[in-house]
């Protein structure tokens, strides 16, 4: 999993980008930016997390600090595989929307969902 590991973003996204350890392992990270061109979104570009500690919370909690980091932005997106069904599963479980299914996501001819997360507005 290291080696799928973007250093670039905890270089030039070091606020918007996390690592998971424990013991000096790394469990999980996630790689994300806020938008350069639109003011009230934010995006998750690459998400991990070892498969030995799936089920943990990790992606949860990992996510849940990328909320908060981007704060106020009121949207945050990501994109899967439509065939990566556990993680289309996990996205929805916390509170992402499938937007749409991108059939030539790209332009290379291979199908995205492209997901969305609100924002719950303050009550």
């Amino acid at each position: 999993m290291a080696a799928m590991l973007p250093k670039l973003f905890f270089v030039h996204f070091a606020d918007t980008s996390f690592a998971a350890e424990e013991d000096g392992r790394l469990l999980g990270f996630l790689c994300g930016f806020r938008s350069q061109t639109f003011a009230d979104e934010a995006y998750v570009h690459f998400v991990g997390v070892d498969p030995e500690t799936r089920g943990r919370g990790i992606a949860r909690a990992l996510y849940e600090r990328f909320f908060d980091s981007v704060a106020p932005r009121t949207l945050v997106r990501a994109v899967t595989s439509p065939v990566n069904e556990a993680s289309v599963a996990f996205h929805r479980a916390i509170g992402f929307e499938v937007e749409r299914i991108d059939e030539s996501y790209d332009g290379r001819g291979e199908p995205r969902v492209l997901l969305v997360w609100r924002r719950p507005a303050a009550p």
